[in-house]
């Protein structure tokens, strides 16, 4: 039993107690049954009643048989809604994580491996509340039951039970351990099976391209059949652990059979009450079994649960919660490292940087310098390792982590190299940077996108659905939706990172040219390869190996001759000296 999971059933505490109660019902029918039952046959056999004087009797019994069966269907009904609730409930809270976490950590893992915990895994979970649950508290609660009703009746049969009983669940135990590394293996190969097939569909372009489907194929087919074997090697194991527990319960319902029987053969014991223990043996064992039959079930649901908590249990970036974003004039980067892991180079050393209000702050660098970490930052994606980041103004100096991050990224426009575009409409897709913006100011973010002539020729225009990653498109159209996207939200705080990267030169000086209208007054962070677009910066910070190498105008940094003169030269744009 996973606590964690029995902890879950807390969110539908009175299904959950009514599973319990129902359980406890269940046990006093089976008894009632098997009393009236032994009362009846003792009476119509032994006793010469007639069927007149038995009517009472039968009816009882028909009524026990049917609130028996009405009570098994109570136990599904709210054990069914405990489940429910939970999926529900897990499902919400893994997202609500997973979008806080942010990006930093979901790249650090596989997509598909991913959207098989919030799918199946969490899906895994109905087993283990609509079966495995209910089992349990059936299996304890009726032979506990029973065993107090048998205790007064018959001492010997008493402890036959007693000493019986324990069986079950030790070799339940016993091939449960074998099959719980089987389960959690099998689980493992799925999530890795679900990640390469989002892998190979992704990239079925490159695949076909380069020749290498059928290698795939290959690939595909291996990993199928390890989890074909996997898959049939847990069978195996609850197959074998059915096996032996119906074995345990026969060989034990005989034992018991054979002691009563023979106390009956020799007059030590009455028929009637010799019928009852008789007919209620099978009744102690059978919940015992059931649960055994149940237990892979348990099991599938505790592999699935280990992925789902170690994803709840990732840690949030650093947050005091404070929700209004002060006014402030400058924000300081002081000292801030940043290291992703504990062997890898810093992304991030002591960089300290201030960024006043207004300002046009360009990073540049080669590849790996540290300029996506350093808008990371302070898109709050990414906790500094060392050092901190503050928003300062007259009075005082907010450190960014005590701002709630939904408050302070409401506050940026934030185009990023390769924007994603969804499966939705055009104007769906732009108003998610600002749900109530209307369709005068969803069109002005398109002009100054320089999207709206190109938006207007799709076959429904803004209302188009560009399909998955917006297939429909090319690269410098997704792009310009995007950077559109980015306008809508008028924002007082843009990161532009490669904004138009994708663009030919007459989009891009278009653009160019909208953005210094559109973005004047905010302040602006650009990250740039392409050098020329940023020579108008205000401050242009160079970036080497996550440190910073100068800092200063496009004509002093010139004047320098130092690193910012040798990225132009090695760009071949030594035409702006």
């Amino acid at each position: 039993m996973d606590k964690r999971l029995l902890g879950e059933a807390r969110l539908a505490r009175f299904a959950f107690l009514a599973t319990v109660g129902l359980s406890f019902l269940g046990g006093l029918l089976v008894i009632g049954q098997a009393f009236l039952l032994s009362r009846i046959i003792n009476r119509a056999f032994l006793a010469g009643a007639t069927r007149a004087s038995l009517a009472t009797l039968f009816m009882l019994l028909l009524g026990a048989i049917g609130l028996r069966a009405l009570n098994q269907a109570g136990i599904q009904v709210v054990a069914a809604e405990v489940a429910v609730r939970v999926k529900q409930d897990l499902r919400r809270r893994l997202m609500s994580h997973l979008l806080q976490l942010g990006p930093t950590y979901t790249q650090q893992e596989r997509s598909g491996e991913l959207a098989l915990t919030i799918t199946d895994g969490i899906e895994a979970l109905d087993s283990f509340f609509r079966d495995y649950l209910p089992a349990l508290f059936v299996a304890l609660l009726i032979p506990l039951t029973i065993l107090l009703v048998v205790v007064p009746i018959d001492l010997l049969t008493f402890v036959v039970l007693l000493v019986t009983a324990p069986l079950i669940p030790v070799f339940m135990v016993l091939i449960g351990m074998a099959a719980g590394s089987l389960a959690n293996s099998r689980y493992a190969q799925l999530s890795q099976m679900s990640a390469h097939f989002l892998d190979v569909m992704q990239g079925l372009t490159t695949l076909k391209l380069f020749n290498r489907s059928r290698a795939q194929i290959k690939i595909i087919a291996q990993m199928t059949d390890r989890y074909r074997q996997s898959t049939l090697a847990v069978l195996r194991v609850a197959f074998l652990s059915a096996f032996t527990l119906e074995l345990l319960a026969t060989i034990s319902v005989a034992v018991v059979a054979v002691e009563i029987g023979l106390r009956l053969l020799y007059g030590r014991l009455p028929f009637e009450q010799a019928l009852f223990l008789l007919v209620i043996a099978p009744e102690f064992y059978l919940p015992l079994r059931q649960l055994g039959a149940k237990f892979h079930a348990g099991r599938d649901g505790t592999a699935a649960a280990e992925r789902i908590y170690a994803i709840l249990n990732a840690p949030l970036p650093e947050t005091d919660g404070r929700t209004a974003v002060p006014d402030f004039h400058q924000i300081r980067f002081e000292n801030v490292s940043v290291t992703f892991g504990a062997d890898e180079r810093p992304a991030l050393e002591g960089f300290s940087l201030t960024i006043s209000k207004g300002e046009r702050v360009a990073l540049v660098g080669a590849t790996g310098s540290g300029k996506s970490t350093v808008a990371n930052l302070l898109l709050r994606f990414v906790t500094p390792t060392n050092g901190r980041i503050q928003l300062t103004n007259e009075t005082e100096n907010i450190p960014l982590h005590q701002i709630d991050a939904q408050a302070w990224r409401a506050q940026i426009g934030w185009v990023p190299q390769r924007g994603y575009l969804f499966n939705m409409s055009v104007a769906d897709n732009i108003r998610m940077g600002r749900l109530d913006a209307s369709d005068v100011q969803m069109t002005a973010a398109a002009q100054a996108a320089n999207a709206h002539t190109f938006i207007e020729n799709l076959p429904q225009g803004y209302e188009t659905i560009l399909g998955e990653n917006a297939t429909r498109l090319s690269g410098g159209q997704a792009q310009r939706i995007a950077l559109a996207r980015a306008l809508v939200r008028s924002a007082p705080i843009y990161i532009f990172d490669e904004a138009t990267a994708n663009l030919d030169t007459d989009n891009e000086q278009v653009i160019q040219q909208n953005l210094e209208t559109l973005t004047a007054g905010a302040t602006v962070l650009i990250i740039a390869h392409r050098l020329e677009t940023i020579r108008q910066a205000d401050k242009i910070v160079v970036l080497d190996n996550g440190r910073i190498a100068e800092i200063g105008t496009h004509s002093e940094l010139l004047k320098q001759q130092g690193a910012y003169f040798q990225l132009l030269h090695a760009v071949g744009e030594g035409a702006y000296d």
